[in-house]
């Protein structure tokens, strides 16, 4: 009786492990780096903006200017936080 339960103990503790590194690394629940990234930003901005209107020249407007473009247009573009950064990395770093 003392052996299975050091066995389940063990097993879970062992699993408790694996998932705590799990959520910790970034693996588990799919989360995504907080910074933007230009070629995932490339590809969003093509496959989202694109459904409603013709993209602009990313140098239509100064870097400062695009954010707030980008974020109003997060909210009716129903874009995650991550597609968000990613856009706005790819339309200030093409400017």
């Amino acid at each position: 009786m003392k052996s299975i339960s050091r066995h389940k103990i063990t097993i879970l503790s062992a699993l408790s492990l694996v998932l705590t590194v799990a959520a910790t690394s970034g693996v588990a629940g799919g989360i995504k780096s907080k910074e933007g990234d230009f070629s995932r930003g490339a590809q969003a901005w093509v496959d989202n903006c694109s459904r409603c209107h013709n993209p602009r020249d990313p140098k239509e407007f100064r870097d400062d200017l695009w954010r707030p473009i980008v974020y109003h247009m997060r909210v009716r573009g129903g874009l995650t936080g991550q597609q968000t950064r990613d856009i706005l990395k790819f339309l200030q770093g093409s400017n």
